[in-house]
């Protein structure tokens, strides 16, 4: 049975850390979101980078495969989107959506293990990254 996924993880990765962010109410979390009716995973990937980071990708994302998440029914495809240039190493971004919250964006070693206040979900997914990714 091919798998289908409902939610996309647009991934920025570079020198074995990635990028994550803390939500003002729920933690530290990657970026993800769902996937509209009218668009493709991909469209998917790059609007919700966008949206929740600010950064747009410079060529089209490669997909890591869909995962399971074990978690409400939710099937997400992780996107590896690639960046020239330097990207600061902490920043903020308010959302338009999700009611204009200001996330907290920073890189996470995924040599190390996630931070404790990081939901489990996204601690499962980070290991699984690192093993599509091979950083190990």
């Amino acid at each position: 049975m091919k798998l289908i996924s409902n939610k996309v993880c647009p991934l920025v990765i570079k020198n074995s850390r990635i990028l994550v962010f803390r939500h003002p109410s729920a933690g530290v979390q990657l970026v993800k979101g769902t996937i509209q009716p009218s668009e493709t995973s991909i469209s998917a990937a790059i609007r919700e980078l966008k949206e929740e980071s600010g950064l747009s990708c410079e060529s089209i994302p490669i997909s890591l495969g869909i995962w399971d998440a074990e978690f409400e029914g939710q099937l997400w495809e992780f996107f590896l989107c690639s960046f020239e240039g330097d990207l600061f190493e902490t920043w903020e971004h308010i959302t338009e959506d999700d009611h204009g919250h200001t996330f907290k964006f920073f890189w996470h070693d995924l040599h190390k293990k996630s931070e404790s206040h990081c939901h489990r979900v996204y601690q499962r997914a980070l290991v699984e990254i690192q093993k599509r990714n091979n950083l190990k």
